[in-house]
């Protein structure tokens, strides 16, 4: 273990206005959201709904945030939501629930009531960016009078919804830039000690401590494993310093911790994490891991 440092701020002081904005102005844009989402969702074909449900202007930026549902919902089907790139750096959160609209989603949308967001975060997307460009995690803002417009505007679209839903998967990816970029961003900002953790090599979930449904964590563990590898826990029985439930699962308390798979009362909710930096991976193999992982979610339930 070994402590990390930041370029911005005084270690040890909280930032400030100032520090944020510097932190801001070194960000750069490094990938398009409309031709590797907005484009995409337009390709969606007519069995979906693409509906605009908020937009965020950073700077003389401006982005529409979208919501694809079904468009035959059934009273008597259950419902069921799934986010991507609330962590906009998270690129197979994004890559991996488009690909589901584009392979299986349709089938499945026969007996299920499905709505997906394919990126929360859109300005965060295109920075490779954790945070928004408040330097806010939205992952941690699904609270009340959220300081984080993407985590607010998601808590009033569902809430307008008025749906009772059965189920909502959130997909993630732990990276190895957490240690060399986040983390040490976090430790700054909040005036902290930071330590390096380790990184798991492979896939696992974070489910709902008040609610783990350990039965409906081991059912997508055992799809994503025909897929991809799962992480093994490190010599302390832990994954990200949290001691495992089961094999490739651990759980935080969704709604204390303002995490957005606390965003809605469904029964079954998890957050998945996928390892890209692995040498056994590749970009197609995480997408193809998310998407399993949201088939084995919907067909549990």
């Amino acid at each position: 273990m070994t402590e990390i440092y930041h370029p911005i701020g005084v270690t040890g002081q909280i930032w400030g206005k100032k520090e944020k904005q510097l932190w801001f102005k070194q960000q750069a844009i490094k990938r398009s959201y409309h031709n590797e989402v907005v484009a995409k969702l337009d390709a969606i074909n007519a069995d979906f709904e693409c509906v605009k449900y908020s937009n965020i202007k950073v700077g003389l930026r401006s982005y529409p945030l979208y919501a694809v549902l079904n468009t035959k919902w059934q009273e008597n089907n259950k419902n069921v939501l799934v986010t991507g790139g609330v962590h906009g750096y998270e690129t197979s959160g994004v890559q991996g629930a488009i690909r589901f609209l584009q392979t299986e989603a349709k089938a499945l949308s026969k007996i299920y009531n499905i709505i997906v967001i394919p990126c929360v975060s859109p300005w965060s997307y295109e920075t490779i960016n954790r945070w928004n460009h408040q330097a806010i995690d939205p992952n941690r803002a699904f609270v009340n009078n959220s300081p984080a417009r993407e985590s607010s505007a998601l808590m009033n679209f569902v809430d307008n919804l008025d749906v009772q839903f059965d189920m909502h998967i959130d997909l993630h990816e732990t990276t190895d830039t957490d240690n060399i970029t986040f983390r040490p961003a976090l430790a700054a900002r909040d005036g902290i000690e930071q330590k390096n953790w380790n990184i798991p090599d492979g896939f696992y979930l974070v489910g709902d401590s008040t609610k783990p449904a350990a039965n409906f964590q081991k059912a997508i563990i055992k799809a994503v494993s025909k897929v991809t590898h799962i992480a093994p826990p490190d010599e302390a029985d832990q994954l990200i310093g949290v001691n495992i439930e089961q094999f490739g699962v651990i759980n935080y308390a969704a709604r204390t911790l303002g995490l957005c798979m606390g965003l809605t009362a469904a029964k079954y909710v998890t957050t998945t994490e996928v390892y890209p930096d692995s040498p056994l991976v590749n970009d197609e193999n995480c997408i193809n891991a998310q998407v399993a992982a949201i088939v084995a979610a919907i067909e549990f339930i």
